[in-house]
């Protein structure tokens, strides 16, 4: 990083929401069955917590990704009109 410059607003949620789900998780280490229609397994909850948060990661960067392409395509529709 240049020096001077800060690390945006967004990067420091993301290194303090990273830490906060750290801790989170490895204060739930403890392992328990999970039940899904036919499906059984047992997991630790630890393993869970970091499912959940990729994929709703994956959900908002989709989400984003698709936003996105739809506002190029507004923006080409009015150049053209």
């Amino acid at each position: 990083m240049p020096e001077g410059s800060r690390p945006s607003f967004g990067v420091v949620v993301t290194f303090v929401g990273s830490a906060a789900l750290l801790v989170f998780m490895l204060q739930n280490r403890q392992d328990i069955r999970v039940h899904l229609f036919f499906w059984h397994v047992t997991l630790p909850v630890w393993f869970i917590i970091f499912g959940s948060a990729f994929l709703g990661a994956l959900v908002w960067i989709g989400a984003g990704v698709f936003r996105r392409h739809r506002r190029r395509k507004a923006r080409r529709q009015a150049r053209r009109g």
